[in-house]
């Protein structure tokens, strides 16, 4: 199977704490749209397995009137093999997100909603620019569960003077709409975002990793004791609810991404479109594919999994680590689990490594410690 990622290049406005490819300006959109369409058809070779999940990511794909969505799964349906039920997932903002909106959305091919909420505070919000408001935030939701049964919405933790009260909330909040999947993510700073500038400018407090943590346990916890399984590091998900397309990253299956700055995996390559909206779409008029290829060696191949593998409930097969990889890199895990397992860090139960609760909020450096450096 392979999955299928629409990057919609759009936002009303910039988050600080964003660092994704997007414009805030519509003025180009029925251009970009078209280039968009012109790179489903033109890469319909490259997938020969059938198509399971379509995602619209960004940006903010709920800026486009449902007609654009629509032409888009069209052009994947005519030019791929797609599964007869597939999970069609659009990421969505609540201000976009009025009745009509999600009307239209329920009507259409989508049968899944992804929103960003982040925070149900209005000065959370504020701080971090976000388009919407609290009360929108609570509005959307309770429209789109009278259409939508498949909702996850994103939630942000570790934000500066969020406590731990706050923060349980927030998560209160979330459940009370009888919500199935929940996307959680730390307040991080990246480089050249407005966020990183603010905090330079003493205008925002550096965020504090022990208030993530603290905020990363607290909300294991009430997840758990409300049903949902910790399947992967940031989500949280009823019992057939995991998120197809995000599972399919996560197991090294292949998926292939359209639109600016979108990234494409094959099994051995690894390609990424440019990250320039004007770019992309001359490129494409002129029937190129703007991208760069990489190909994976075999080291690479087996940190990625490392990587993927220690985030999921489902970690690293070591069966799969000697069939795909062989006896050395076999050998070299084992190896360098050993200190980590006797931590408390890791646990290997003879099939496969898993992280601990304890490791959880450690996971990606946990995982570097493992990889297989040539």
């Amino acid at each position: 199977m392979s999955s299928f990622y629409i990057h919609i290049p759009f936002c009303k406005q910039a988050c600080h704490y964003c660092d994704f490819h997007f414009s805030t300006s519509l003025k180009k959109k029925d251009e970009m749209i078209l280039a968009l369409a012109k790179e489903i058809a033109m890469r319909k070779n490259e997938v020969q397995d059938k198509v399971e999940t379509i995602y619209f990511g960004g940006g903010t794909p709920s800026v486009l009137p449902i007609e654009d969505i629509q032409f888009l799964i069209d052009e994947v349906y005519k030019n791929y093999n797609v599964i007869e039920n597939p999970e069609i997932t659009i990421e969505a903002n609540p201000d976009d997100l009025t009745d009509l909106q999600i009307r239209k959305f329920a009507n259409s091919q989508i049968n899944r909603l992804s929103i960003g909420i982040q925070s149900f505070f209005e000065d959370d919000l504020q701080m971090m620019n976000r388009a919407h408001n609290a009360v929108q935030a609570k509005k959307c939701l309770e429209e789109a569960t009278r259409y939508f049964d498949n909702i996850t919405l994103d939630l942000i933790y570790g934000i500066p003077n969020m406590s731990n009260e706050k923060w349980l909330k927030n998560i209160e909040t979330a459940l009370s709409f009888g919500i199935p999947h929940i996307s959680a993510y730390a307040l991080t700073v990246e480089p050249k975002t407005a966020l990183k500038k603010l905090i330079e400018k003493g205008k925002i407090q550096q965020p504090k990793d022990e208030t993530a943590e603290n905020h990363f346990f607290i909300l294991a916890e009430k997840l758990k004791e409300n049903g949902f399984i910790h399947y992967e590091l940031s989500n949280f998900g009823k019992e057939g609810y995991f998120s197809k397309n995000n599972m399919s990253y996560w197991s090294g299956e292949k998926y292939i991404g359209i639109g600016p700055s979108a990234h494409s995996y094959n099994g051995t390559h690894r390609s990424w479109n440019v990250s320039n909206n004007s770019i992309y779409s001359k490129e494409i008029q002129n029937n190129n594919l703007p991208s760069e290829v990489e190909k994976l060696t075999l080291s690479d191949r087996y940190n990625e999994y490392v990587m993927t593998g220690l985030r999921t409930i489902w970690g690293i097969s070591l069966e799969k680590i000697q069939t795909d990889f062989g006896q050395e890199y076999y050998d070299y895990l084992i190896k360098t689990s050993e200190n980590l397992i006797t931590k408390g860090l890791l646990e290997n139960n003879g099939q496969k490594i898993t992280i601990t609760q304890k490791g959880k909020f450690l996971s990606d450096g946990l995982a570097s410690e493992l990889f297989f450096l040539e």
